[in-house]
């Protein structure tokens, strides 16, 4: 007997049938999740993958009534072990919400509250829920917190959650939802942004807890991380599930062309300079001349070929606050080549975004120095160097953050224009247009806000802006590490059209091996501020030789193995 015959023969922990969930009033209300049917047993893992907007995180706010006062919900069936959820009082729904339902979110800082401890966090619901005195309480506080593995946890108790690292966050996190042992866990992306090793933590916590019996619908888009851990999966878009079944055949024999699209923009295991989506970018003559205008230097000449951006034995030292000093780079090195990508990858606090922060001159180092087409950069005084400043640009991982709220995208472009003195308002509206093309854009984008963009959008434009000043190197800071799969696929395919239309230079730096390793010529490996590995992009990760690289890509899950869930 198969696992999925065997959890068909036991009643569901919880089941779905026929849910509608829309937002508004009357003739006004728009329908976010169309009819989807679904059943978790105890012990399964219940996948749903989809892009953002597809109605996943509806779905499963729907089963803790968190879905909000305007909310329409109907169902034909919505029940948690056999107890209908539908007609719930506010004060019900408090009552299923950790008793019966666990709930973990992407962003632990957030969901966590900075003033209190955790020891505190995770107390609360046992305090609200249970009649244990404080001293039993606080024993099983620590026994939580030993079992999703955060040690020292005598000490842990009494932080708050700005004083632990991301995943030590996120476990504090999952101790607050499964305090009460309910019978199901939603958790919806809950190794986002995370480290490989710790996220390779986190699944081995998730997994230990489906292993004692709880029942577990994970949303995510990471679909490296669904084939781990899924027993079965359902593919959503557009508020309905376009194809379900058991892991295997979702993965390995897709249906649907939604569910094989997705398949494809996998970057793990994708040679160089493959194409990743269905959606390229076409640069017309005028917009190729529009760029290539820019990307001239005084004397009217490019960088010949070899190392553009030079880093040599950078080191940089922080003070804390009571005084200590924290090595933050050490000794590190490194050449990126004219027309290619260097990526640098590491854990949290490995030092990766300071080596930007150098490279880009906002840093100065301590010892060591910077080097840019040929010439120095680090020392010399910002008077000397801001003049060669828009030959370096950055893209980053959040670019809502790094724009001008009040400005359209057009005023963003515009500013980053090189020189736009003595440029007519129709000329500079044209060079605007230009740049928006460039990174597939149409041009009544220039007239919207940022906050009106979609992610991957808000991202073109970030490019589009990097672009704009004419630069030969872009520093790119985890720029899809916050995007669907699919729209990640479609800004790596813009950034791998780009560099080979223009011979841009790329250093980018990622916690994603998969993204790394298909964007990369070659690979810097960082922790704890030094430079572990480096070689081309084919030997670190073919043919690693030190045991921390070793360990950074064992722990990352990999599609191509993701069939050994579901043969189990």
């Amino acid at each position: 007997m198969t696992l999925h015959e065997a959890v068909e023969t036991r009643d569901p922990v919880v089941s779905v049938r026929h849910l509608r969930v829309a937002f508004g009033r009357g003739s006004d209300a728009i329908a976010r999740v169309h009819g989807v049917d679904f059943e978790i047993h105890e012990g399964e893992c219940l996948a749903i993958v989809g892009e953002s907007g597809s109605g996943k995180s509806v779905t499963a706010k729907t089963l803790l009534g968190l879905t909000g006062q305007h909310a329409q919900v109907s169902a034909a069936a919505l029940t948690l072990r056999g107890k209908d959820l539908r007609a719930n009082s506010a004060g019900q729904w408090r009552k299923v919400r950790g008793a019966g339902i666990g709930y973990v979110l992407q962003d632990a800082l957030v969901s966590l509250d900075p003033l209190r401890t955790i020891g505190r966090e995770i107390d609360d619901a046992l305090r609200l829920h249970t009649d244990h005195s404080s001293r039993e309480r606080r024993a099983k506080v620590l026994e939580l917190l030993r079992d999703v593995g955060i040690p020292e946890p005598e000490q842990r108790i009494r932080q708050r959650s700005g004083e632990l690292s991301g995943g030590l966050r996120q476990r504090a996190l999952i101790a607050s939802a499964i305090a009460l042992n309910p019978p199901l866990l939603v958790a919806d992306e809950p190794t986002t942004a995370l480290d490989a090793t710790v996220q390779r933590q986190i699944l081995e916590l998730l997994e230990n807890l489906q292993d004692a019996g709880t029942a577990l619908l994970l949303i995510s888009h990471d679909l490296a991380v669904v084939g781990h851990m899924a027993d079965r999966i359902a593919v959503m878009r557009g508020g309905v599930f376009v194809e379900s079944g058991p892991a295997v055949q979702v993965l390995e024999e897709p249906q649907h062309d939604y569910t094989k699209k997705l398949l494809q923009a996998v970057p793990t295991g994708r040679p160089r300079g493959t194409a990743l989506s269905d959606t390229r970018v076409t640069i017309s003559p005028r917009q190729h001349r529009s760029i290539v205008a820019r990307r001239t230097d005084t004397e009217g000449n490019r960088p010949e070929p070899g190392p553009v951006l030079i880093g040599e034995r950078l080191r940089k030292v922080y003070r804390n606050p009571d005084g200590s000093e924290r090595v933050a780079v050490d000794d590190v090195s490194f050449a990126l080549d004219a027309g290619t990508t260097l990526g640098i990858v590491g854990e949290s606090g490995s030092g990766k975004t300071t080596v930007a922060r150098m490279a880009l001159g906002l840093v100065e180092p301590d010892a060591g120095e910077v080097r840019f087409a040929g010439g120095p950069w680090s020392s010399l005084p910002e008077k000397k160097r801001r003049p060669h400043r828009r030959r370096i640009a950055a893209v980053y991982q959040d670019p809502l953050g790094s724009f001008d709220p009040q400005w359209t995208v057009g005023g963003i472009l515009t500013d980053a224009l090189v020189d736009t003195r003595g440029l007519a308002k129709t000329e500079r509206r044209d060079e605007v247009v230009q740049l928006l093309g460039t990174v597939g854009l149409a041009p009544d984008v220039a007239g919207r806000n940022p906050l009106r963009l979609s992610g991957g959008q808000r991202q073109r434009v970030a490019i589009a802006r990097a672009l704009a000043s004419g630069p030969d190197v872009i520093i790119c800071d985890e720029p899809v590490s916050a995007l669907d799969v699919s729209i990640q696929a479609q800004v790596l395919d813009l950034l791998d059209e780009l560099q080979r239309e223009f011979a841009l230079s790329y250093l980018f730096i990622s916690h994603d091996l998969g993204v790394v390793q298909h964007v990369s010529d070659d690979i810097v490996v960082m922790a704890d501020g030094i430079v572990v590995e480096a070689g081309t992009a084919q030997q670190v990760f073919e043919n690693p030789t030190q045991e921390y690289t070793k360990r950074l890509l064992s722990a990352a899950p990999r599609l191509e193995t993701v069939s050994v869930k579901g043969l189990s």
